[in-house]
């Protein structure tokens, strides 16, 4: 009977360790045949987002992507490698037929190295620690897109934060018939996209068409361009001049971003009135920029060199606006954390009377005021507090239905043209300051990049790349609390957890004094 138990007892162990395998493998198996994982990130930015994923199953035709990725990578940038491998087999998840993939080690290939050099990618260097010294080595980390003859670069990968917002870019525009082209405004001593602005510059031009339209000669803009951008103008508009850009409006479906300083500052701290606003143009739209400069409780920091001394303090020229003063329901700053403004002026907007829809986009914190004159822009100045503080306009869209800002044609020298006296469909954005894109400012603060390129998406195309762009924030400011409340919390973390154990101490000896007591009785 022992010999018959143990024998059950073995074989019922075996069939059990069976069953068990056999469900592990099972489970296996049909880990692999249904996949799901879970983003618990805010944005989930570790998943492709729904425009990325349609772009990829809307794709009519094979498109390929090319990665030369060299194989001899600092470690550093290994990781790059397999992040950028996990992302685009993630792509090829919603077009397993229509996207291609290929990774090339381009080292031993001259010919193709001059291809890539002839697309705008360069050989990059690396130093390596290799037998006890620093060596450098060459190698390459591109990515191209292709669709029939149609090619989009990415010329280098350093990591890969914004690598679905690059790719989805480039399949966009190698796969469209046509994409929107933009224009800078010049002729009046506006920013230049290649030097002032070059890093929103390039960025633009990774996904539209770019050039420039120059206004001093009076030449009507191209209907080829979809959107004019005016970046910090310093000269005098002619009449002529702001009429091109309001026929330009008028002619529907076109828009214009208007950034535009009422007080210029100089790199010496010295702040004049800004008198070359296209002025009569955007107070015909409703606009008007005053020549005065905000300032606001919620600042950043700022730097400054006094003698060989560098020093940084909280400078209130510097505005920084949180998420309590942008617009949520608009996508071209709602999932922003903040922007900083340099030396920004109130901005105000008459209620339109064209029906067009008016739209906030960001605004100062009700502990706000303004410098109207006698600027003094100095580190260790008072800055002029005063006891009216409000909430001020920095950036405000208007779209929609719009009328002419002028009664009649404006001619270019004894010309004769049509007026146009309104229009459908337009967008207008003004932002009352120039500063917050330039390139030092940029470096500083990534995100006023990123606001940059939503706003031009958002009146250009349409809102699906900005919710790529915003997925992955740079900066996450703490929210403002008011002094007293901040020397409460200072003086209790401080002192707080002593008196609580002082408390305790006395309550726990007291307590035990009056036992003794009663026990004595």
């Amino acid at each position: 009977m022992k010999l018959i138990d143990n024998f059950k007892r073995q074989y019922t162990l075996s069939t059990q360790i069976t069953i068990v395998i056999g469900i592990i493998a099972a489970l296996n198996f049909l880990s692999y045949q249904i996949f799901t994982r879970f983003d618990l990130t805010q944005g989930k930015i570790y998943s492709l987002s729904d425009i990325s994923k349609a772009t990829a199953a809307n794709l009519n035709d094979i498109v390929n992507i090319k990665a030369y990725f060299s194989a001899e990578l600092p470690p550093q940038f290994m990781n790059v490698r397999q992040e950028t491998k996990d992302i685009l087999a993630e792509y090829q998840n919603y077009a397993p037929q229509k996207l291609r993939v290929e990774f090339i080690d381009p080292k031993d290939n001259l010919e193709l190295q001059q291809k890539l050099q002839i697309l705008g990618i360069p050989q990059l260097q690396f130093n390596i620690l290799e037998n006890d010294k620093y060596q450098v080595i060459n190698g390459f980390l591109a990515i191209v897109v292709s669709f029939g003859d149609k090619q989009q670069a990415i010329p280098v990968v350093s990591d890969t934060k914004n690598l679905e917002y690059q790719l989805t870019s480039a399949i966009k525009k190698v796969t469209a018939d046509a994409f929107p082209e933009l224009a800078f405004a010049s002729g009046n001593g506006e920013l230049s996209a290649d030097s002032d602005i070059s890093a929103a510059g390039k960025k633009l031009a990774e996904i539209y068409a770019t050039r420039e339209a120059d206004l001093s000669g009076g030449e009507k803009i191209s209907d080829d361009i979809n959107t004019l951008i005016v970046a910090g103008p310093t000269a005098k508009f002619s009449q002529r001049a702001q009429y091109v850009i309001d026929q330009f409006l008028m002619s529907g479906g076109k828009s214009a971003i208007f950034l535009v300083n009422g007080v210029n500052v100089t790199n010496g701290l010295q702040a004049n009135k800004n008198e070359a606003a296209p002025a009569e143009l955007l107070a015909g739209y409703g606009f008007n920029i005053e020549p005065s400069l905000v300032l606001d409780a919620a600042s950043d920091m700022a730097s400054f060199n006094q003698g060989f001394i560098t020093f940084t303090t909280q400078y209130p020229f510097f505005v920084k606006v949180g998420e309590s003063g942008l617009d949520k329901n608009n996508a071209a700053v709602a999932k922003l954390q903040s922007i900083v403004f340099p030396w920004a002026s109130p901005l105000s907007v008459a209620e339109n009377k064209s029906g067009a829809k008016v739209e906030v986009l960001a605004k100062t914190t009700p502990q706000a005021w303004t410098m109207r004159d006698n600027f003094d822009l100095s580190p260790q100045g008072d800055f002029g507090v005063s006891g009216n503080k409000a909430v001020y306009n920095l950036a405000v869209s208007l779209s929609g239905p719009l009328k002419s800002a002028f009664a009649e044609y404006i001619p270019q020298n004894s010309e004769s043209g049509e007026h146009r006296a309104s229009t459908d469909n337009a967008r207008v954005i003004v932002i009352s300051n120039a500063n917050f894109i330039k390139d030092n400012f940029v470096s500083r603060y990534p995100d006023n990049l990123t606001f940059f390129q939503n706003i031009v998406d958002s009146v250009t195309l349409d809102a699906d790349l900005i919710t790529i762009r915003s997925k992955e924030v740079n900066e996450r400011p703490l929210s403002q609390i008011a002094d007293s409340r901040k020397r409460a919390l200072k003086y209790g973390n401080v002192f707080g957890v002593t008196v609580v154990v002082l408390a305790f101490g006395l309550w726990r000896y007291f307590g035990r004094k009056k036992t003794r007591f009663a026990d004595e009785l």
